[in-house]
């Protein structure tokens, strides 16, 4: 009796057991098929502002427990530097990732392509082309290294890898010496390059094993939108150049208004960068101090040129640092930008002589738009009189002289505002002035 009793209790037992570990299965194989897919979008210039974004969606199905990563690609490439934070971003999310060739994954976008589990084509796309630029030899070496151990990490053809990046590569058949390879999806399954040709991303993910995927698309936040907008180089370089002629119109007007107008370009310029992830706030402190800098030989101690100078430096720095490791775009756009602000600030400054707003800039720095002034016919006889100095004279400015405001200049001295002034000759429409 106590053995049939014992026999019972194992065997109701092991069905608890076994009912258990069934509904454990279950459970675990529906939380599997009810997991998201998340798809990111690579379908722009691959540069900082788009790793921040794979790189947040990454975190973000981590997080959410996704069951695969689905890379679409339609990219032409991009900063190699760039393409390796989302390589690395990828890589250590321990999550499957596929990549879908839609379009093209040609340079830094095949080299994402390749550090994905698998890798699928549609019709009409193509990989490779994946040549660097500049192609010196220490940067076609370091690339064509990287090309060769991501395809033998996920047993592809290396010797494709390296063709799609090194000229001096040669492929009986396939690539000649001097010849950058790029693949069609035929020429990719022949070659045993990819695992596979889809239509769409979801036929993709059915070659993949993933039969009807709940996709999680990862779409960009507006602000990533506008800062990868913002932080384009055209963008960018006329951002600077609205920003430079504004600090350019201030310093000779002190009017605010073109200050104002200059660093909100400015400041637009910057946290766009931030937030694209080009750069860090500690370029945003260092173009603030040269901003500081630049008031200060403005307003506090005016043709002393030191503060001025450091200023206009660190002002330059922090631009150039803003576009992160593409030190050279940085500088072009920078240099560009300062040379077409000066060119319209001056071409204005002749072709625009009748205008009122152009002669304040010319002459003005604090001329009351109210009173004006009104330039006569023969001013011989201010010779020797006295008046004040409503602006800065850099050469030129305005002044006060017996009660009537004159546009007035120096013979190179420069002569702080609400200094007394004495008028040392006049020359036609001309008055000279100098200290009194």
């Amino acid at each position: 009796m106590k053995a049939r009793v014992v026999f019972f209790g194992l065997l109701a037992a092991l069905g608890v057991a076994l009912a258990t570990a069934h509904g454990l299965r279950a459970d675990s194989l529906l939380r599997a098929d009810t997991a998201p897919v998340v798809v990111i979008n690579i379908d722009n210039t691959i540069d900082a502002g788009m790793a921040h974004h794979v790189q947040r969606a990454v975190d973000e199905a981590i997080a959410n427990g996704a069951r695969a990563l689905l890379v679409v690609l339609k990219t032409n490439g991009g900063v190699v530097d760039d393409a390796n934070d989302i390589r690395d971003a990828l890589g250590r999310s321990g999550i499957p990732t596929i990549a879908f060739v839609q379009e093209r994954a040609w340079s830094a976008g095949a080299l994402i392509a390749l550090a994905c589990d698998k890798i699928y084509m549609a019709p009409g796309s193509s990989i490779g082309a994946a040549e660097p630029i500049p192609s010196t030899p220490k940067t076609i070496s370091a690339i064509h290294a990287e090309f060769v151990s991501l395809a033998e990490s996920h047993h592809r053809n290396p010797q494709i890898a390296a063709g799609m990046t090194d000229p001096a590569v040669v492929i009986p058949g396939l690539k000649a010496k001097g010849q950058i390879i790029s693949l069609s999806p035929a020429q990719a399954m022949k070659y045993h390059f990819i695992d596979g040709i889809a239509n769409t991303n979801v036929a993709a993910l059915a070659l993949a094993g993933i039969q009807n995927p709940r996709l999680q698309f990862a779409e960009p936040t507006m602000g990533e939108r506008i800062a990868q907008f913002v932080a384009d180089p055209v963008v960018s370089g006329l951002l600077l150049t609205i920003g430079f002629l504004g600090l350019l119109i201030e310093m000779q007007t002190l009017h605010l208004v073109a200050g104002v107008i200059g660093i909100a370009a400015l400041a637009l310029f910057f946290g766009a960068h931030i937030v694209a992830g080009f750069s860090t706030w500690l370029v945003l402190v260092l173009f603030a101090v040269g901003v500081l800098a630049l008031l200060f030989e403005l307003h506090v101690v005016p043709g002393h040129g030191v503060s001025g100078i450091i200023g206009m430096l660190l002002i330059f720095a922090s631009i150039v640092l803003a576009f992160g490791l593409t030190i050279f775009i940085g500088l072009l756009t920078t240099a560009l930008s300062l040379i077409l602000a000066v060119a319209i600030f001056f071409l204005a400054l002749r072709w625009l002589p009748e205008s009122a707003f152009m002669r304040r800039l010319a002459f003005a720095g604090a001329q009351s738009v109210v009173e004006g002034y009104t330039a006569a016919p023969n001013l011989s006889g201010l010779e020797g009189a006295t008046g004040i100095a409503e602006s800065f004279l850099r050469p030129a400015g305005v002044a006060t002289i017996n009660g009537t405001r004159y546009q007035v200049q120096t013979d190179g001295e420069f002569i702080p505002a609400q200094t007394r002034i004495l008028v040392k000759r006049v020359e036609g429409s001309k008055i000279f002035v100098t200290r009194a």
